[in-house]
């Protein structure tokens, strides 16, 4: 049994988002191989080609400061950042956003998101608050994509998260083999062969594994269990392989490449993990909930962000993966449009947030969406999150009215709010 522990990561509710998954042992005693087992025993089903990248910021980021600045609003609104142009005419960023103000036309913002005030990534990628999620139990994007790629015979993971175990990685009512592959700490180390086992020591442990099996078969009078050997065949095969250690490993890169994403290496896998064939791909950068100190968390954090973000859009474009990966970044909620005495800092502000969106086929190069004059409400084109989500399912190629059987047995759709941003289809 492995068990992968992710960071630590509080906020200002004082909850510890504590990260697991075990592999080998999902829960009840849950192998790799049987988990796959489970994978197929729904049948086939249609199977994304498109896969997406969820940049998660934690904490709320502040949207005044990043992409929906008010240069003519009261000092005590606007803070101390500056907008600068992009190279589409008309849309304006941050001034430390440089690198993706000169490659605008390959980025749209989304400046007119209603959110919920919840320190939680639950809304983010199932559409369902976690309040919501307590009942409902709503499946996570790379969940559904997981459930869809089940029949696929490849040596990734379909899903894998590069921040751990969360409220909005869980696979809901579709059922935990299809929780995230999350390969954090040790678990890169199990992703190896074992010291001094070759492939002849895995063919001889495969042989073992068969005739432990050769029991099992002699009771099952039906044969299932010849049937269901493949399914451990595959979990010796997808470790043996090494392909998802490959993907994993950064010391594949050229250096000059590796330099140019130092300090933001999480945006630099999750390239090379959908390159390998990942469907979905999660990851988190930063700590937002900036109560107080905002401006100067955000003068060190946001050029990060900048370089992060740009090297992993323009590498896409240059393997001419544009339009078969759709990349979100966003947080929680935006902050409050006016500074507080808590040296500089902006508090929770769920009535308006913005979110960057790339790639997918989508049409980019556009601002979508305002607020108003301080940033408070939303002035036009009210978006809400599940319709960001609707359009991502679209560019993959997900129809996002899909229904899966709950717990109950019951069709359940993925999303009940299912309309699209027109602006990006």
């Amino acid at each position: 049994m492995l068990m992968l522990q992710g960071a630590r990561q509080r906020f200002c509710d004082g909850l510890t988002r504590r990260n697991f998954l075990q592999i080998g042992a999902f829960g009840a005693a849950m192998s790799l191989a049987e988990m796959m087992r489970l994978r197929a025993a729904a049948g086939n089903a249609p199977t994304p080609k498109k896969s997406a990248i969820m940049i998660y910021l934690p904490g709320g980021p502040s949207h005044l400061d990043m992409y929906d600045l008010k240069p003519n609003a009261p000092a005590e609104f606007r803070g101390e950042f500056k907008p600068i142009g992009t190279n589409v005419p008309g849309v304006q960023i941050c001034e430390l956003f440089p690198l993706q103000a000169h490659m605008w036309n390959k980025l749209a913002v989304i400046r007119s998101l209603v959110a919920v005030e919840e320190h939680s990534d639950s809304l983010l990628m199932t559409g369902y608050s976690e309040n919501e999620n307590r009942t409902a139990n709503h499946p996570s994007l790379g969940a559904v994509v997981s459930k869809l790629r089940e029949a696929n015979k490849n040596e990734m993971p379909p899903f894998v998260s590069l921040r751990g175990m969360s409220a909005g990685t869980e696979p809901g009512y579709l059922g935990i083999a299809h929780r995230p592959f999350t390969p954090d700490g040790p678990g890169l180390d199990n992703l190896r062969l074992p010291g001094g086992v070759d492939s002849t020591r895995v063919d001889e442990r495969k042989g073992l594994l068969a005739s432990f099996d050769s029991i099992r078969r002699d009771i099952d009078a039906k044969g299932t269990m010849k049937g269901l050997d493949a399914f451990a065949v595959r979990a010796f095969d997808m470790v043996a392989s090494g392909k998802v250690h490959k993907a994993l490993d950064l010391s594949k890169e050229d250096p000059r490449v590796r330099d140019s994403y130092k300090d933001v290496e999480p945006f630099l896998l999750a390239r090379r993990l959908v390159e390998a064939g990942v469907g979905c791909v999660t990851l988190a950068f930063g700590g937002w909930d900036t109560h107080s100190s905002n401006f100067k968390t955000l003068r060190t954090q946001l050029p990060q962000l900048d370089r992060g973000v740009t090297n992993l859009i323009q590498d896409l474009h240059d393997r001419g993966m544009q339009d078969d990966v759709v990349t979100v970044m966003w947080g929680e909620f935006g902050r409050t449009p006016q500074v507080n005495g808590n040296d500089g800092g902006r508090d929770h502000w769920a009535p308006a947030m913005s979110a960057l969106v790339a790639g997918g086929g989508l049409k980019m190069g556009q601002a979508i969406g305002s607020t108003s004059a301080r940033g408070e409400t939303l002035k036009d084109r009210p978006i809400t999150v599940p319709q960001v989500l609707s359009t991502v399912y679209r560019a993959m190629g997900i129809d996002p009215s899909i229904t899966f059987p709950n717990g109950n047995g019951r069709p359940m759709y993925v999303l009940d709010d299912r309309g699209a941003v027109a602006e990006l289809i």
